[in-house]
């Protein structure tokens, strides 16, 4: 069985993993690098690591539309059950067995305010295990932490992170976070979608490989690559 993972831009994510689709963090509509229309990107479940616009999304519209069960912490279920969304909550070092795999809440180091000012609750990543065992981490808007460690521990296939900067990790941070997770390949993910997270991507990318075991893929929106 195999698994693919797909860059939509900005932290926009697609996974296809047996037979399901899994839509991450759905900012399309407004999103100035999105290689996909909200109105026909596919999902079965739809993964909201936080509360923010650009990550949050059109969740509501896209899970309306496909009929996905939303993911993510308490908060943002409830108030998605507000708007006719149909989700499964879970917190912070919680684990579900899904027919995709085993999902886990991860800490991340950030803000969740909803953006009608709604509590969004505490700001999550995704630790997933595939049904034939691969492990992929989605760390989410995040700023380093040194539990990284301890998810690296895990033994990571695939680990897609922040490196934009400002509002989460810039290169530097994101370098260790590679030191600290061991994955087996890395996709950097939140820069370029807008002037503040401008990143020289090849250059953190040469320095992760000069540095560490880890091969980085670069991915542009619309791009994919299996695990």
């Amino acid at each position: 069985m195999t698994t693919t993972f797909t860059f939509y831009g900005h932290a926009a994510i697609g996974i296809e993993t047996a037979g399901f689709h899994l839509l991450v963090d759905p900012f399309l509509s407004r999103n100035p690098k999105a290689s996909i229309s909200a109105d026909v990107v596919p999902a079965d479940f739809i993964l909201v690591t936080h509360g923010h616009g650009d990550h949050l999304g059109d969740t509501v519209a896209i899970a309306k539309r496909t009929k996905a069960l939303l993911i993510s912490n308490a908060e943002i279920v409830s108030w998605a059950a507000t708007k006719g969304v149909e989700g499964h909550a879970q917190h912070i070092g919680g684990g579900f067995h899904y027919p995709f795999g085993y999902l886990k809440l991860t800490n991340a180091l950030h803000g969740s305010a909803l953006p009608d000012g709604a509590n969004g609750g505490n700001p999550v990543g995704f630790l997933l295990t595939t049904n034939d065992g691969q492990k992929i981490y989605l760390a989410g808007d995040t700023g380093l932490f040194g539990d990284m460690r301890l998810i690296g521990d895990e033994g990571l296939d695939l680990a897609a992170i922040p490196i934009g900067d400002n509002f989460t990790m810039g290169p530097a941070d994101a370098l260790r976070a590679v030191e600290f997770l061991r994955p087996r390949m890395v996709v950097p993910i939140h820069y370029n979608t807008f002037p503040l997270l401008q990143q020289d991507a090849p250059a953190w990318a040469k320095l992760v490989e000069e540095k560490t075991a880890t091969r980085v893929k670069l991915l542009q929106p619309g791009e994919s690559l299996t695990i």
